[in-house]
């Protein structure tokens, strides 16, 4: 199983180097079924295909597996066709977020065999029985969530969702080495800090967003019981002494979030703790529970500061929802971070102004603002299509182009949001407390760039 290698200067190359939890809970099943399973985790070592080949040669596989996303596209198929140059009787399986979305263009590519849609461990297990046993032991027709070829035409069985979510066993961290990953986050006391993934699929229908496809309209809970074996499992192995649940939507369902911080509590587990979750979530009960338990910071998607826009993305929170949540997270001694977008479709300057301020006033302990950039299925994709409002990133991801703004207008606006928040006087203040290294060295950077001669 590896990973696809990033394109070479592209963008969206940004953010953290977190172990890809979906591969790992994908091998973790095949090992789970007997099979003997290698990682190469290209994406975060970027190993040249020349090299890629090799490692081929070496392990000489029955199956290779790729995930790929769309920003990865033309790397996964230029991997796929490297594999089978070296390799030709491998089977080559795609899966992730693009063969997910639009697994007509993977398959267009005689060298890929086949794609999963959807969750993967069910499906790629069934999937290497029926390649290793035989069409008499697993008929390919009867695995779920799998495309192919057969007879000149792309054959695409519907997926079925894994509704018990206990039955996936642990995802398999041990192949990985933990050391190349970032295993530490801001706002917690402690390192090792590990990820793990405790909720899928998601009832909400956000224009800039298309999980449901991957994870079903509805969410699915691993058991508040199943976590906590999980996390013990976490801190003997690995050491593990803070998690950060990487799902959007981890309060969603009040009583399993309770259940699961009364557990934390009672097992006394010396832990700390981030989780993702909505503003119109959270209540002060919910979240004095989680402060008893060790969550100490919450990431928040608050996404904008005009309703207008947030109207415009069906996000359904109101700016007083987001700035009661953030209040509360204060009352409770709960950091707050804050992720919002920029360059929306049909957005002016003027939105984005907003946002800039709106941030100022819920003043969040991390603001992070990211560019808008579309990605196959979504609802704004669709429409982006239509109106030709757009340019392209690549093949497949666009981005809004307006009258007052392109991509690269965007980047900067970006930057001049990131500037213009962690320079006031109390953002300078609070960062020197936690990080006066770092703040000296910005200091100096602005000092330089506004003495340097035009």
């Amino acid at each position: 199983l590896m990973t696809t290698a990033p394109p070479e200067n592209g963008p969206w190359y940004l953010g953290r180097k977190f172990l890809p939890l979906g591969l790992a809970f994908v091998a973790g099943a095949l090992e789970n079924a007997g099979f003997e399973v290698h990682i190469l985790d290209n994406y975060l070592q970027k190993k040249p295909i020349e090299e890629v080949k090799a490692y081929i040669r070496t392990i000489a596989p029955q199956i290779v597996g790729i995930t790929c996303g769309s920003a990865t596209y033309h790397k996964c198929v230029e991997t796929a066709k490297a594999i089978k140059e070296v390799f030709p009787q491998c089977k080559v399986v795609v899966g992730g977020w693009h063969p997910s979305y639009v697994p007509d263009s993977m398959l267009q590519h005689p060298e890929i065999d086949y794609v999963v849609m959807g969750e993967g461990e069910r499906a790629m297990t069934e999937l290497a029985i029926h390649i290793t046993k035989g069409e008499k032991v697993k008929p390919i027709a009867k695995v779920p969530g799998v495309g192919y070829r057969k007879n000149g035409q792309i054959i695409k069985n519907p997926h079925s969702l894994i509704m018990n979510l206990d039955e996936i066993p642990y995802p398999a961290r041990h192949l990985f080495d933990l050391n190349l990953y970032d295993r530490k986050m801001e706002f917690l006391d402690v390192e090792p800090v590990d990820i793990m993934s405790i909720i899928r699929g998601c009832p909400f229908n956000c224009a800039f967003c298309e999980t449901k496809k991957m994870w079903g309209p509805t969410c699915r809970f691993f058991s508040p019981q199943r976590v906590i074996e999980e996390v013990k499992f976490m801190i003997d192995k690995y050491g593990s002494k803070g998690i950060y649940f990487i799902n959007d939507n981890f309060t969603i369902r009040k009583k399993e979030t309770i259940e699961l911080c009364e557990l934390m509590k009672q097992e006394k587990l010396d832990l700390q703790w981030i989780c993702d979750t909505r503003a119109d979530m959270v209540n002060r009960e919910v979240l004095a529970k989680m402060r008893e338990a060790g969550c100490k910071t919450i990431w928040f998607g608050i996404e904008s500061g005009s309703p207008q826009i947030l109207k415009r993305i069906n996000k359904n929170i109101t700016m007083e929802q987001t700035e009661n949540a953030v209040k509360l997270c204060k009352q409770e001694q709960i950091k707050v971070a804050a992720s919002f977008i920029l360059g929306v479709p049909g957005e002016t300057i003027a939105d984005m102004e907003q946002t800039l301020s709106f941030a100022k006033k819920l003043n969040p302990d991390l603001c992070q603002f990211n560019t808008f950039i579309a990605y196959p299925d979504s609802l704004l994709y669709e429409e982006m299509l239509k109106t030709g409002n757009y340019e392209k990133l690549d093949e497949f991801l666009l981005a809004a182009k307006t009258d007052e703004f392109d991509f690269k207008k965007l980047m900067d606006i970006q930057r001049r949001f990131h500037r213009s928040f962690n320079t006031t006087p109390k953002r300078v203040m609070w960062r020197m407390r936690r990080d006066p290294i770092g703040v000296a060295k910005t200091g100096i950077r602005l000092i330089s760039h506004r003495t340097t001669p035009q």
